[in-house]
């Protein structure tokens, strides 16, 4: 049996007795039905696994023992920064989940005009938290003890102003550049995908006044959610740890 991942979102140490969170306890005490004395593995984000021992369960509580941590070293060399145009449906929680899995670093949901998805206030708190999760649910499935951040959603104006070093592209099914013709980045790459519908024509052009270089996949129109995970898939087979 595969010894479960659990996220705690403390600091962790080695021989300390630690109280699951209520979300890691309901799952290891009710979903899994885990016992005194079965293992897991804790992660907080800081790049260690801690291998850890039940040592008492109850119907709200799990306590657990951290014995040991080992370093994890399976993330890319390649820094990747996503900005998702917000998709509808799950079409979201999909491309975040399988970006996570395939090495992404940094997500920035953004509003665009054709997006179709309106939130604000705490709908759009309670989105954001929920999009979190999804990453570090991904990261317990995929070993990563590196939580990538997503970042609160903003406008694709507000995007495009940020300062950065990142090689910046976009991605456009009439560019005449793709990836084998790009150069090695030194600071990573933060490339931008549409909603359903992509960016508009002045929503294109901001991006190339930013200095975002059009790119090129291939020669078919592609779902919001395909090209994310396509794109980063080419970049990671490019310049990553894809082999």
């Amino acid at each position: 049996m595969r010894i479960p991942r659990i996220y705690h979102s403390e600091a962790l140490a080695i021989n300390t007795s630690v109280s699951l969170e209520p979300d890691a306890a309901n799952h290891v005490g009710r979903v899994l039905r885990m016992q005194p004395e079965q293992e897991l593995i804790l992660f907080n984000g800081d790049g260690f696994d801690y291998q850890a021992k039940i040592t008492a369960t109850s119907k709200k509580n799990v306590e657990v023992t951290t014995l040991d941590k080992v370093a994890v070293n399976n993330e890319s060399p390649l820094s990747l920064h996503l900005a998702q145009g917000i998709s509808r449906g799950d079409k979201m929680d999909f491309t975040i989940q399988k970006s996570v899995e395939l090495g992404i670093t940094e997500i920035t949901p953004i509003f665009t005009e054709r997006c179709g998805v309106k939130l604000s206030g705490e709908r759009l708190q309670k989105k954001h938290m929920q999009w979190q999760k999804i990453a570090i649910a991904a990261c317990e499935q995929s070993g990563r003890s590196i939580v990538p951040t997503v970042h609160t959603p903003i406008t694709i104006n507000e995007f495009l102003t940020q300062q950065t070093s990142q090689l910046k592209l976009n991605l456009h099914p009439k560019a005449t550049t793709n990836i084998k013709q790009l150069n090695c980045p030194t600071d990573g790459i933060r490339f931008i995908i549409g909603p359903e519908g992509g960016l508009d024509d002045n929503e294109i052009q901001l991006a190339a006044d930013a200095g975002y270089l059009d790119v090129l996949l291939g020669p078919r129109v592609l779902r919001t959610e395909t090209a994310a995970l396509t794109l980063l898939t080419a970049l990671q087979l490019q310049f990553g740890d894809l082999a």
